[in-house]
């Protein structure tokens, strides 16, 4: 694989994943969270990757399996893997608890609360920790998915940068909690961002030696069932939380239309 092809493909990996340091800057530069911005934004960001998931990147998945497999043996193996990346990111979700969850909502506002002292430096541990379990899967969706097509990872770089800036903000407030610089707790939140891109490299480093059309399959389908996962259990109920219900989904659908369009016109 061409060296451009890989370089490109990590540092769109790297643009989504240090859009945590927005989110994080909003947190100390601005005093009251537009919540009407991020619910559609969140609802945008979940329509890009519900659509580019099911239309574009479940279809690749299925034309490299079926190719070597067959018609129907090929397409049980795309759903298996697509299911299977939704268990995956499902029990990485399910074993951080909920307080340290940095897709939990919070507000720029929480700022200015005070938790209990016990908890203060063991949100802000387990919040830096728990950020980089959930964007170690996401890095290396990104990245899969610029590998096989530019264009196609721009779309979901964009959608997860979009995802990460309200992340930058959940973990800002328990750190600078934690510590009560809000310089550490920039820089931690920015530098959370970075297990994206090593989670690319990881997943690249380890898949290498044995890239195939039967593990380029595999990896789409399974990306495909994280970014619908993310979507539907972080996404649109983060977009809810901030803003009307309706606000999202005009998001949602925008997202979708623009996705669509995108690949009608590229």
């Amino acid at each position: 694989m061409e060296f451009t092809v890989v370089l490109n493909a990590f540092l769109l990996t790297l643009f989504a994943g240090l859009s945590t340091g927005i989110g994080s800057a909003l947190a100390f530069f601005t005093k009251k969270t537009n919540t009407r911005f991020l619910s559609v934004s969140l609802g945008f960001s979940a329509g890009v990757m519900i659509y580019v998931s099911f239309v574009e990147i479940l279809f690749k998945a299925s034309e490299s399996l079926t190719s070597v497999y067959g018609e129907d043996k090929g397409w049980w193996f795309t759903v298996a893997a697509f299911f299977g990346g939704i268990l995956i990111i499902a029990l990485i979700d399910r074993f951080i608890p909920k307080v340290e969850n940095p897709h939990e909502v919070r507000l720029i506002e929480d700022m200015n609360k005070k938790p209990s002292k016990n908890n203060l430096m063991r949100m802000g541990m387990f919040t830096a920790l728990a950020i980089g379990i959930h964007n170690f899967p996401e890095g290396l969706a990104t990245f899969t998915a610029a590998l096989s097509d530019a264009e196609l990872g721009l779309a979901i770089a964009v959608a997860i940068a979009i995802h990460n800036i309200p992340e930058g903000i959940a973990v800002s407030v328990p750190v600078y909690f934690a510590t009560g610089s809000k310089r550490k707790a920039f820089t931690l939140s920015f530098l959370s961002g970075l297990s994206e891109p090593i989670g690319a490299l990881i997943g690249y480093l380890v898949l290498l030696p044995f890239l195939s059309e039967q593990v380029f399959g595999i990896l789409f389908a399974a990306v495909a069932g994280i970014m619908v996962f993310i979507s539907l259990d972080e996404l649109l109920p983060a977009a809810r939380e901030y803003g009307e219900h309706h606000l999202s989904i005009y998001g949602l659908l925008a997202g979708m239309a623009v996705m669509a369009i995108s690949l009608l016109i590229l």
